[in-house]
């Protein structure tokens, strides 16, 4: 009873990130939202990705994280897909915002349902709010989400990530509003909330509903006190077990029912409690939601000189972006690198494929004609040089392009 009552405290009150000095690293900056759904302000930490030197290359859009307890998880969570996204390493996932939800009232917020509390070691005011899902949810809906599409670079693919309360938000925007989000992680929810009423109301939905290959990924902590094993647990009716036999209730329930559609994995963390499965969960989240995302590469991809590894790029992100509603190309900055990698190597048809890639997939980047520009003076082709270089200048008025377009036109007239 002892154990349950110290997870129910951790579930109400989670672990807020302290605020940064001013000579500290910024990964994000606050912003807020006046709800009048809610009926108050509420701030929210927004990470956007940097993008690279200014002006440089073209402006990016990314999907969106929304992050509930963002206060306790916003760090973390950030620097994780800073990590997994580089371009440099095994790129596990793509750059994302993130946008993380503080709490203000985090009983009311992250509960499907009014109860009153039945649990002798714990306060009535716990549960004198709760509720409020449904408005949180309508709230993200109709007023933070077009909020952040109107001020960021967003592209149409959202994920949600709650912990514990927020675990069970998770299964309620996807039961009630499946669409909302393009995919769910469920860490260690607490489905024990209301007595398993809205474990019960879950299973249903899961069941009858069609979810056509939205990602869910479940983690689940080892909250069992010492003696218990997962052997003992079915049989075990005490207390201190039921937030753990819950989300395994809901584990088999969702195994046992794959005609829904949904695409669902999960894991148990035996060495890990409920306050640290988070960052865990997150983690082989990322990469089972994205388990497509990376392009595996070989060392004979980038030693080939055919246009094989361009090809390879090119097939790679049309299957991607199939898979995730919208057109994802590979970084242009490492496409413009592997042109003038082949192009210091004389392997001209490999370079202009490349480039060739960059000007289809950038078409508003001035940089791509630029290198498109140097693969024709490469090859003393002096006419569509010019062309790329013009075309380059007539997106952004920059001093490399003036400077090689002036020394072109010049050598030309000279000719004259």
């Amino acid at each position: 009873m002892k154990h349950l009552a110290l997870l129910l405290v951790l579930a109400a009150f989670p672990l807020v990130a302290q605020a940064q000095p001013d000579n500290r690293i910024v990964i994000g900056k606050i912003d807020s939202v006046q709800s009048k759904i809610l009926n108050e302000k509420r701030k929210i930490w927004v990470h956007i990705p940097d993008s690279g030197p200014d002006g440089l290359y073209s402006k990016k859009r990314y999907p969106v994280v929304y992050l509930l307890d963002g206060d306790g998880h916003f760090s973390s969570v950030v620097g994780m897909i800073e990590q997994l996204s580089s371009v440099n390493g095994n790129t596990v996932c793509p750059e994302m915002i993130v946008v993380a939800i503080p709490n203000t009232d985090r009983t009311r917020d992250l509960t499907p349902t009014r109860v009153e509390s039945d649990l002798p070691f714990m306060d009535r005011n716990f549960s004198k709010n709760s509720g409020g899902g449904e408005k949180f949810l309508s709230f993200i809906e109709k007023e933070l989400m077009p909020h952040i599409d109107s001020l960021y670079p967003t592209q149409p693919y959202k994920m949600l990530i709650g912990h514990s309360f927020g675990g069970l938000t998770v299964m309620q925007a996807l039961t009630k509003h499946t669409n909302l989000f393009n995919a769910y992680v469920a860490i260690d929810p607490s489905m024990w909330y209301d007595k398993r009423r809205f474990l019960a109301e879950t299973k249903k939905e899961l069941t009858n509903k069609k979810y056509a290959g939205i990602p869910l990924y479940v983690g689940i902590a080892n909250t069992m006190n010492e003696g218990m094993t997962l052997s003992k647990l079915p049989k075990d009716t005490s207390a201190s077990t039921l937030h753990i036999r819950s989300i395994f209730d809901l584990d088999r329930h969702l195994k046992a029912n794959n005609q829904n559609g949904l695409h669902y994995q999960s894991k148990y963390y035996e060495n890990d409690t409920h306050g640290s499965v988070p960052l865990i969960t997150e983690y082989d989240a990322l990469h089972f939601i994205f388990k497509d995302y990376n392009l595996k590469l070989t060392q004979k991809d980038f030693t080939d000189t055919t246009t094989a590894l361009a090809d390879k790029y090119e097939k790679h992100f049309a299957t991607v972006s199939k898979q995730l509603g919208y057109k994802v190309s590979p970084d242009e900055n490492r496409i413009n690198s592997l042109g003038y990698q082949a192009l210091a190597g004389k392997h001209f048809k490999t370079a202009e494929r490349f480039f060739k890639l960059n000007v289809a997939n950038y078409p508003d980047s001035y940089n791509v004609y630029d290198s498109y520009g140097d693969y024709f003076i490469a090859k003393k082709d002096t006419t569509n040089a010019i062309v790329q270089l013009k075309k380059a200048l007539s997106l952004k008025e920059n001093p490399e392009s003036r400077q090689k377009l002036d020394a072109l036109q010049g050598s030309k007239n000279e000719r004259r």
